[in-house]
């Protein structure tokens, strides 16, 4: 039927007749009304492979895929979030805010960026460019004690907002080196990566200076926290603002794995993301052109 109204040998009315003839001869079948037999058409065209298809029936519910076909714009997105609903087992609340939020160009921001970070482990998918913090509802102007005090009370969010795998492990976690001690603002333990993830928190624009301390942390951790078989630690600088370039310089000669990240208070509009996305792989291209 798809093909037919493509082509044009069937009319757009033939939905509306299908349905009441489906109507007319089984009046008590329910499900098959115009509205539905376009999402069923809208459907089909969107995942013609019969065995995607079927494993897609058994794991989310049709009010997901309507969401992933009406807001997923190319075949790359709209996989990207299929997986992570299925992984996470998102209500279709949490996979319309992860859309809203922008995961997909963040993620696919922040791989680029980490291509060059050593670690046991693939870090891809794992840490995103920028997170958005929008349920912390602060105000403009904040404190680093009043992010690491919202983030802590709405640690469940911040979970969902750091994605699949991270367990916290405490606020202001002491190290002990010599006869000083020593906080790490978030700690937190991925099990994939089986590393430990520190978080550094600064309500300012990035600094290079930023990444001492976070290194001196990591090696703390490495050295008196770390189990033998777990990886080299992970630190992550959540900082309000970063320039690029500041950043590469500052972490072309870091030793540690290392993360430095952006947040926001409020929702970031897609079209911002996907035109910053588009910004840098043109910047690579262009640094691979000789």
């Amino acid at each position: 039927m798809s093909e037919r109204l493509v082509s044009s040998e069937w009319g757009q009315k033939t939905i509306e007749q299908l349905a009441v003839f489906i109507q007319s001869q089984e009046p008590g079948i329910k499900g098959f009304e115009k509205r539905n037999l376009y999402r069923m058409r809208q459907f089909y065209e969107t995942y013609p492979n019969s065995e995607i298809v079927s494993s897609l029936l058994t794991q989310l519910s049709w009010t997901h895929h309507s969401i992933l076909i009406s807001r997923c714009k190319t075949e790359a997105e709209r996989l990207f979030y299929l997986e992570l609903a299925v992984a996470e087992r998102y209500s279709t609340r949490e996979l319309d805010r992860q859309i809203n939020s922008g995961i997909f160009e963040r993620t696919c921001l922040a791989d680029t960026k980490l291509a060059q970070v050593v670690h046991p482990k693939p870090l891809t998918g794992v840490f995103r460019d920028s997170y958005v913090l929008d349920f912390l509802n602060l105000p403009p102007s904040h404190s680093e004690n009043d992010l690491k005090t919202a983030l802590v009370y709405c640690l469940k969010d911040f979970i969902l907002e750091l994605g699949r795998d991270f367990t916290f492990l405490g606020q202001e976690y002491r190290l002990q080196v010599g006869n000083s001690d020593f906080f790490v603002d978030l700690l937190f333990f991925h099990r994939e990566l089986q590393c430990l993830v520190a978080f550094e928190l600064k309500v300012d624009k990035f600094r290079p200076e930023y990444l001492g301390q976070l290194e001196f942390y990591l090696e703390a951790l490495d050295r008196d926290l770390k189990k033998p078989h777990e990886n080299p630690s992970i630190g992550v600088l959540l900082c309000r603002d970063k320039d690029d370039e500041v950043v590469e310089y500052a972490l072309s000669r870091s030793v540690s794995p290392t993360v430095v990240a952006e947040y926001e208070i409020k929702l970031i509009p897609k079209e911002v993301l996907r035109r910053k996305l588009n910004e840098f792989y043109e910047l690579i291209v262009a640094k691979e052109e000789p």
